[in-house]
């Protein structure tokens, strides 16, 4: 299912949120104006060239002066590329010039579509039934899992058998022929290993692992995410998903639960739900233990009594922390400009990817995330559509 989820930003105008979803009309208009002048030039002449003429240099000069007074004047060129603007996403003309007979035809290929698109919004509705059908079967699993880590409930020995077969098997079939094969050092428990409870900070390595996710957790996030025991994730009855972050008792806040939910728009586009908007929860801090803002002090002295005074300021400061307040989406009314629409898609998509990682990644396959092996399985690089640079910035261009 979650390979056909659209996000906000591909299906929502936000300065416009009530925006049209639905396909534009096909059409010859380019995406893009071409540009008024270029510095571009061909670094290996075209066969024209060799005969080129008087009149074609003429024209070339034309052009050329014609390109000098744009770049002189840049109010006409600022109205042109106004107006070229405005072009974009229009129909050019060729869907209404089309001969009545075609028309018909196509509106026959237009209510097919319509058709299609009833069967992909039930596909996707059954896609959905199944997913939170197997969530329920998941389940005992995860409850399991939680009680291991937290050291309420330990393996037997058949189980922790079960577990070596299959890391056996798998170092088997990553093993070279040409290899030699390694002794394990078993390592010897001492009196205060067997007095550890539970897997110690299993969350928090798992966290760090993670490729994107680690570039969001600072120093000071790290004491308290030691603190998390456990992430689940529940399907609501309208579309979307919520996460549940469990915290055991520590010294920056008393949530024993912090919480994040996601939406998805009622009605699926082309069978696939889209990304509507996400609510994150209020964090109770301790005081003075704020993670999300740095306390700043600076002394200020009084140029007529020479008395000093110590102000004291707090600022957003880097956090994971951050992402239980996700980025707000703007009222229909509430005009904003293409600059700040852009950036808060960017912003907006990246949260939404974040909670997506965790849906479908993080909690299914949270051991291998912890021992590192689900990272041999991603492919996580520059060219990923999960972009690292958009969550390393996210706080500081959003708080």
């Amino acid at each position: 299912m979650d390979q056909h989820i659209e996000c906000l930003a591909s299906g929502v105008d936000i300065k416009n949120k009530s925006g049209n979803l639905t396909a534009p009309t096909p059409q010859n208009t380019p995406i893009n104006p071409a540009p008024i002048t270029s510095t571009y030039r061909p670094s290996i002449p075209a066969i024209s060239e060799d005969m080129e003429s008087s009149s074609t240099k003429g024209a070339a000069d034309n052009t050329s002066s014609l390109a000098g007074a744009f770049t002189s004047n840049p109010a006409l060129l600022s109205m042109l590329q106004g107006k070229l603007g405005t072009l974009v996403g229009r129909p050019s003309g060729y869907i209404d010039s089309l001969p009545t007979t075609v028309k018909r035809r196509l509106n026959g290929l237009k209510y097919l579509q319509s058709k299609h698109a009833d069967l992909e919004n039930k596909f996707q509705e059954e896609v959905l039934a199944l997913e939170k059908k197997y969530l329920l079967l998941y389940q005992p699993l995860y409850d399991q899992r939680a009680k291991i880590i937290t050291g309420t409930y330990e393996p037997t020995e058949e189980e922790v058998a079960a577990g070596e077969k299959v890391d056996d098997e798998e170092d088997d079939d990553e093993e070279d022929e040409d290899d030699e094969e390694e002794e394990k050092e078993e390592h010897k428990d001492t009196k205060d290993d067997k007095d550890i409870k539970g897997i110690p900070e299993f969350w928090l390595t798992l966290l760090k692992n993670h490729p994107q996710i680690t570039e969001t957790i600072t120093d000071e996030d790290e004491d308290a995410l030691k603190h998390l025991i456990d992430v689940r994730m529940s399907y609501m009855d309208q579309p979307g998903f919520k996460l549940e972050f469990e915290f055991s008792d520590n010294d920056y806040f008393t949530n024993k639960v912090l919480s994040k939910t996601y939406f998805y728009q009622d009605h699926a586009y082309g069978g696939d739900f889209v990304y509507d908007h996400a609510e994150g929860c209020s964090i109770d801090w301790k005081d003075g233990k704020d993670l999300t803002v740095t306390v700043e002090t600076k002394k200020q002295r009084h140029k007529g009594t020479n008395k000093t005074r110590v102000v004291k300021r707090t600022v957003p400061s880097n956090s994971f922390f951050y992402f239980f307040s996700p980025p707000a989406i703007p009222d229909a009314e509430e005009e904003i400009d293409e600059e700040e629409a852009e950036g808060l898609d960017a912003k907006l998509e990246a949260d939404y990817e974040m909670g997506e990682e965790f849906k479908d990644k993080i909690i299914p396959h949270a051991v291998d995330y912890f021992t590192g092996k689900a990272l041999q399985y991603e492919d996580y690089d520059e060219e990923d559509d999960f972009d690292v640079s958009i969550y390393t910035c996210i706080i500081n261009i959003l708080y």
